[in-house]
């Protein structure tokens, strides 16, 4: 699998469609997309220490509103 692996990302078939496909890529690749009828609604995420304790948190947008967000945390330990 690792020599699999290390043939991607394959530079030929990257540079088929560059000029179309790669605008398009940067857009929607942000950290928050914000475009017109698309964008980011939620972020995830999730930490894990070297003791096994979680801790999720996640932001939502509420009501589709840029300016309004929820977020919950959740902690807990994984069991071994």
């Amino acid at each position: 699998i690792s020599t699999f692996f290390s043939q991607l990302p394959d530079p030929a078939i990257e540079d088929q469609g560059k000029d179309y496909i790669r605008p398009i890529l940067n857009k929607y690749a942000a950290l928050c997309v914000r475009c017109p009828g698309y964008g980011t609604r939620t972020n995830t995420v999730v930490l894990i220490d070297s003791k096994g304790c979680v801790t999720f948190t996640e932001r939502n947008m509420i009501n589709a509103d840029v300016n309004q967000w929820e977020t919950s945390t959740y902690e807990f330990k994984l069991h071994s």
